[in-house]
C-alpha cells in the first residue's frame, strides 16, 4: 500500500438525498472530487443550541486531494441548508496505487 498523503476523504451529511446528489454531481463535474459516495442514510444524535437532537441525514464521502479542500468546502457550504454543516477532512495514509493514480487523474484540471 503506497502512501499518498495528499489524498483526503471529506465527510459531510445532508438532510436529504436530493441536495446531497446535487452537490456530489457538482464536485465531480468540476473535478474537485474523483468520486463521491452518497450513502443511504443514518440517524445523527447531537447537541445543538443546548438541545439534544436526533435527525435522519444522508452521509457523503468525498474522495479528493488536500489542494482542493477549500473549494470542496465552499461547494458543500453553498449547497447546504444547515447553519453549521459538518465538513471534516480525513487524511488517507495509504491506498491502492492504481486507485490513487486514477483519483489524481480525475482531480486534475
Amino acid at each position: 500500500m503506497p502512501a499518498d498523503t495528499d489524498v483526503i476523504i471529506v465527510l459531510t451529511n445532508f438532510p436529504d438525498r436530493d441536495s446531497a446528489l446535487a452537490v456530489a454531481g457538482q464536485l465531480v463535474e468540476k473535478r474537485l472530487a474523483a468520486c463521491v459516495n452518497v450513502l443511504d442514510g443514518c440517524t445523527s444524535v447531537y447537541r445543538w443550541k443546548s438541545k439534544l437532537e436526533s435527525e435522519r441525514e444522508v452521509p457523503m464521502l468525498v474522495k479528493t486531494r488536500v489542494e482542493h479542500f477549500e473549494e470542496v468546502q465552499a461547494a458543500i457550504r453553498s449547497g447546504h441548508p444547515y447553519e453549521l454543516p459538518e465538513i471534516l477532512a480525513v487524511p488517507v495514509a495509504a491506498g491502492l496505487a492504481e486507485y490513487v493514480s486514477w483519483l489524481h487523474e480525475q482531480t486534475s484540471r
